[in-house]
């Protein structure tokens, strides 16, 4: 049997048609007898017909592709496993559509804006997704000046016409000091995210509230740019207080494990002096020593709603809103009630 591709001209020779109502049967567009249809339709599975990507975005001027812009310091992203699970989420519904995912890391928000000129202008994607939402975020003016669909990540602090898929985090905090000050902690830290992002705020203020419904002081807070650096510094400076917190809440989980390494190596040992709790639950999360206490996200997951929507907004035009499971604290071994003196 022969190996090469089977073309639509080899559909339209076997059919006895032209080319062009070939094309019209198999992209499902008008002007094809209901007849007619079916039988090219069965000829071309007959024969092994498989649609070709680059013809399809040819004769649909569309690049069956969606876009992610990320504006981070390479070295940060590297170290925090949330995209790539994120990511993965998305993959498993792209693939399935036969689509792409073009992703690119930016070193700052200006080159990320030029970023999304230059997609559009190349046309390289169909629809975008917008993650690590700004306070007044100016994605979201130049995507709607653009005509390009897009899909938030959360909600952002002002108006937009674009679907939100969301994962309320506040719980997960909340509930994570909450359990810290049930074990009798009452001296509460948080190694906070970069205050220019909404989820970074969102965790601070979560934190904040929740010391203040369980009657506790105002805690330490010390703000990161969510990196494992960043939250190794960030420990170092509060464990080296004569007076040091025994408990800390991290706001993502590679600056936790930091924290831990940190713990360890000056001779502090977790649960038994100092209680740690993380967030995303990535994998590491059950397999450092001790087990990491962190909060629940499911980024996959995530991704699969994500890039469903941004489908069904590219399809239809509109698409409704998504709010996930919200964010839940999973218990595991770095957190111990507070040693007694």
């Amino acid at each position: 049997m022969s190996t090469e591709k089977v073309t639509i001209a080899d559909v339209a020779k076997t059919a006895g048609v032209s080319k062009g109502l070939v094309s019209f049967a198999l992209n499902n567009r008008p002007g094809v007898g209901a007849e007619t249809r079916v039988r090219i339709l069965q000829i071309a599975q007959d024969l092994g017909w498989k649609p070709s990507l680059r013809a399809r975005s040819l004769s649909t001027q569309r690049s069956y592709a969606l876009g992610l812009v990320i504006a981070r310091n390479p070295d940060v992203l590297a170290s925090d496993p949330f995209f790539p699970s994120f990511i993965a989420g998305v993959e498993s519904i792209l693939a399935a559509e036969r689509r792409a995912l073009v992703l690119s890391v930016v070193p700052d928000e200006d080159t990320e804006l030029q970023t999304y000129r230059s997609l559009v202008a190349d046309g390289r994607v169909d629809g975008v997704f917008l993650s690590d939402l700004r306070h007044n975020d100016a994605r979201i003016p130049l995507l709607t000046e653009l005509g390009l669909p897009a899909v938030t990540l959360g909600r952002p602090d002002g108006d937009s016409p674009f679907p939100a898929v969301t994962v309320d985090d506040t719980p997960g905090i909340t509930a994570s000091v909450r359990h810290l000050a049930e074990l009798g902690h009452s001296r509460i830290a948080h190694v906070a995210g970069s205050p220019d992002l909404l989820h970074g705020t969102r965790r601070r203020e979560a934190f904040a509230a929740a010391m203040a419904a369980a009657g506790l002081p105002e805690g330490q807070t010390v703000e990161t740019d969510f990196s494992v650096g960043a939250g190794s510094d960030a420990t170092r400076r509060l464990l080296d207080q004569a007076i040091r917190p025994t408990a800390i809440v991290y706001a993502n989980d590679p600056m936790a494990i930091a924290g831990l390494g940190v713990a360890h190596e000056l001779g502090i040992r977790v649960p038994d002096d100092l209680s740690i709790t993380g967030f995303d639950d990535i994998d590491f999360c059950r397999y450092v020593f001790p087990p990491l206490t962190t909060v629940s996200a499911a980024p996959a997951v995530w991704g699969r709603a994500a890039a469903q929507t941004l489908l069904r907004l590219m399809e239809h035009g509109s698409a409704e809103d998504v709010d996930l499971p919200a964010a839940r604290l999973i218990i595991r071994g770095s957190t111990a009630p507070p040693r007694q003196v």
